[in-house]
């Protein structure tokens, strides 16, 4: 199981990645960076991705009620990811699962033309399922 130097690692193997961080969106605080930037910052690039972060994860229009299958009827279900594509690249937040309180998001940065938006989805997911902290 990775820790988060080793995840971000990992994730920065992906094709087209261009950066990758570990934020906790409560504070906007990066826990852990890789890669280069967009705004040539990691810690501005981390309260900016925590802001986007925080409405997703609070907002009610973002979450689901289980409804759907394998759901409890009733219960809401959060957010697992969000994609931001801009004309350079696309931005993948991945919320991570944790034992404590869910505030941590891994952010993959990708080049739009060599990225592969479907295969960063899913090896985030597998990251984020096996990271671990503490």
């Amino acid at each position: 199981m990775p820790g988060i130097d080793e995840c971000l690692l990992e994730a920065m193997a992906l094709p087209g990645a261009r950066g990758a961080s570990l934020v906790d969106w409560t504070s906007g605080l990066a826990l852990g960076t890789a890669g280069d930037s967009p705004t040539g910052d990691h810690e501005t690039t981390a309260a900016e991705t925590a802001e986007l972060a925080r409405a997703a994860a609070e907002f009610d229009s973002f979450t689901t009620t289980g409804e759907i299958s394998g759901a409890i009827p009733g219960d809401s279900l959060p957010v697992e990811d969000l994609i931001v594509t801009t004309r350079a690249g696309f931005h993948v937040l991945r919320f991570v699962q944790t034992s404590f309180d869910s505030s941590v998001f891994l952010h993959l940065w990708l080049d739009r033309d060599s990225g592969n938006l479907a295969l960063a989805r899913l090896r985030l997911r597998d990251l984020a399922e096996r990271l671990v902290l503490g």
